[in-house]
């Protein structure tokens, strides 16, 4: 199903849509304030499965992030974050940043890394907002796979011409971005940037 939402006003109704197909287990592709990406519902395994199997990864070797809503989330899913690191967070996100973080116990053990840390995104998006505050759950992330062409990322329609018979939804929120978030690692204590995308760091300002 390709599914038109307003980007800056969310209809209620499609935003209900794609959270109870997400509770199902259903996997969809939706827009961030960076790139477009897929994801489903972190507490559902196989969903989890068959996205790895859409992107040709290995499970136990893939990295996912979670998109949550805001930082309440954060005390959940990652370990106590000191006041520096917390003051960071606060002041650049929503935006187009992921931030590497040491993952508590509630962390499914599927999504864990072998380094025990968990990517924390919380875009600058209404849409992803809406949808992840209406599941009640973060969204378990992951970019969509890339091929040479690179118009298909950014155009709702394409992704649903290649990708509609393997997912449930693809959200049609606008023409989507192709830099992708700039990664943050923060496990260290001192934030280190791990890759430069479209938030700026001073490393690559």
């Amino acid at each position: 199903m390709l599914l038109q939402i307003h980007p800056d006003n969310p209809q209620p109704r499609n935003i209900k849509t794609v959270a109870d197909c997400l509770r199902k287990g259903g996997v969809v592709i939706y827009p961030t304030d960076t790139i477009y990406g897929i994801g489903c519902d972190i507490s559902n395994p196989e969903a989890i499965a068959k996205i790895a199997r859409i992107k040709k990864i290995d499970i136990k070797k893939a990295q996912f992030s979670f998109i949550c809503c805001d930082l309440s989330h954060l005390s959940d899913y990652a370990k106590s974050v000191d006041t520096p690191v917390f003051r960071l967070l606060k002041s650049l996100l929503p935006g187009p940043y992921t931030f590497i973080l040491d993952a508590s116990k509630q962390v499914p053990k599927l999504l864990k890394t072998k380094k025990d840390t968990v990517g924390i995104r919380i875009p600058n998006n209404k849409i992803c907002h809406d949808i992840v505050k209406e599941l009640g759950n973060p969204l378990m992330s992951a970019s969509l796979p890339m091929d040479a062409d690179v118009e298909y990322i950014t155009d709702p329609e394409m992704m649903h011409d290649i990708f509609g018979d393997l997912v449930d939804i693809v959200i049609d929120g606008g023409i989507g971005g192709i830099i992708s978030s700039t990664i943050i690692d923060c496990t260290s204590g001192e934030p280190t940037l791990l890759r430069a995308g479209a938030g700026k760091w001073p490393e690559n300002d």
